[in-house]
């Protein structure tokens, strides 16, 4: 045969592999009927593995792989047919609207100049900044009604994800509300009258100090972490040593520190995304992107498995992040971002189905960056 006709056999398989696809699609869904009309338990898992071990046992050593996957994959698109026409709770979520307008108490880690502190001023008129040292200050200042509004950086362009806002994401109470990117431009910042040669260490937050490591290795410079680069520069500027700090020049120019150099990150293309936290559930009108965390079981394929449910929804996954949960045997939270809106039948049945499914699962908000 030439290569036209083993191409026209295949798609005359495809053919059939699809007619047999719908065919099985339908039966499941009758079954499932059965199931509910007769209160039997839905899911079973002992049937999935038994399909799966028959599948085993009648393929080749070397197709045994693939076609294991590929009955594990059909299992998992039919279930989640069954899911998005009978069990689904059509009820959405509950949300109020986001209102930026008028005065508000916002937490922010750091003081006068930090980038959290800029940050604010892309999504407020008009707010009262409660600085705090620490991530966890803020996230609880939002709990517990001290502030209406709390804002933390999450990812950079250049040195990627926040981890220290990553691991209280998964500790505390709280909803994303709004996002906004600030452009990072590091500068060097000494005391009044430090000379560039005498500095021997330079202080920032991690992030700074990871954005900046060509600078810093370059000159030789001991470097020190330090909760926030705007705190960083607060103790250099109070310390009778002569260190340099890494922040932002508002930062430098408000507390009347020398700047040495500017533009000194390793990127020119620099940006940090913020999120904006609050207590309730707030949502803007034109609120595009859903944050969700989650646990998947120590199984082969889980992630594999649970990206098949965003792609049979029609659902875009724009980010994910994964940390490790402490004191655990190695389990890990991820963290996924993906475009839709919460009140919208898709995004309501997918998260209806991931929180009866999983062992641990939270909504983290629906907001739009601005």
């Amino acid at each position: 045969m030439d290569l036209d006709e083993l191409r026209s056999n295949i798609n005359d398989i495809d053919n059939q592999i699809q007619e047999l696809f719908f065919k099985r699609m339908n039966l499941c869904c009758d079954v499932a009927q059965y199931k509910i009309d007769n209160d039997l338990p839905v899911f079973q898992g002992a049937r999935e593995q038994h399909i799966l071990d028959k599948v085993a046992q009648k393929s080749s050593d070397d197709m045994k792989g693939g076609s294991k996957v590929l009955f594990q994959t059909i299992m998992d698109i039919s279930k989640c047919y069954q899911y998005q026409r009978f069990f689904a709770q059509t009820n959405k979520i509950e949300y109020k609207k986001l209102d930026l307008s008028g005065h508000h108490k916002v937490a922010v880690p750091g003081t006068n100049g930090s980038y959290s502190h800029i940050a604010c001023s892309n999504l407020f008129d008009d707010y009262e900044p409660i600085f705090f040292e620490d991530f966890d200050e803020v996230f609880t200042a939002v709990e517990n009604g001290e502030a209406e509004f709390g804002i933390l950086p999450i990812t950079n362009t250049t040195a990627g994800a926040v981890e220290r806002t990553y691991e209280l994401m998964k500790k505390h109470d709280f909803k994303i509300c709004a996002s906004t990117k600030v452009k990072v431009s590091h500068c060097l910042a000494v005391r009044k009258g430090i000379k560039f040669e005498e500095i021997r260490s330079v202080y920032s937050h991690e992030q700074g100090l990871h954005q900046c490591s060509d600078f810093v290795e370059e000159n030789g410079f001991k470097t020190h972490k330090y909760a926030n680069t705007a705190l960083a520069a607060c103790y250099i500027k109070d310390s009778d040593q002569p260190y340099g700090a890494i922040c932002s020049e508002q930062c430098a120019n408000d507390l009347g520190l020398d700047i040495l150099k500017r533009d000194i990150a390793n990127a020119a293309y620099n940006f940090t995304k913020f999120i904006l936290i609050s207590k309730e559930t707030l949502k803007s009108e034109n609120a595009d992107t859903i944050s969700v965390c989650l646990v998947l079981p120590h199984q082969s394929s889980a992630l594999y498995r649970l990206l098949t449910k965003f792609s049979v929804a029609g659902l875009n996954l724009s980010m994910i992040e994964s940390m490790p949960v402490a004191n655990t045997d190695f389990d890990v939270v991820f963290y996924l971002d993906f475009q839709g809106a919460i009140d919208t039948p898709e995004v309501a049945k997918l998260l209806s189905e991931l929180d009866s499914e999983l062992s641990y699962f939270k909504f983290l908000g629906n907001y739009e960056e601005m």
